[in-house]
């Protein structure tokens, strides 16, 4: 009698072990590419006229930015230059 309890019980846990895990658990890497994938789909990708403009724009501001850092840099490296000229 004893046995057959314990025979119930190891069924039972194993069971539930089964129950626990599931029939088919996705592998975490195909779920998140399938996410990925399916995030992706509702994209509204930009036109080729509109993405090159929008390239141009990014080159200009990069450009200026460039530009107005190198100006700054100048005047201050002559700045600074000048005033270690007058205490030396």
């Amino acid at each position: 009698m004893a046995e057959e309890k314990t025979e119930k019980i190891k069924s039972d846990k194993k069971k539930k072990k089964i129950e626990d895990k599931g029939v088919a658990q996705p592998n975490p890497l195909s779920k998140y590419l399938r996410e990925t994938r399916g995030e992706l789909r509702k994209v509204t990708w930009p036109t080729r006229p509109e993405a090159l403009r929008l390239t141009w724009i990014v080159l200009g501001v990069t450009a200026a930015f460039a530009g107005f850092l190198w100006a700054f840099d100048a005047l201050f490296s002559n700045v600074l230059r000048l005033l270690l000229e007058q205490i030396i």
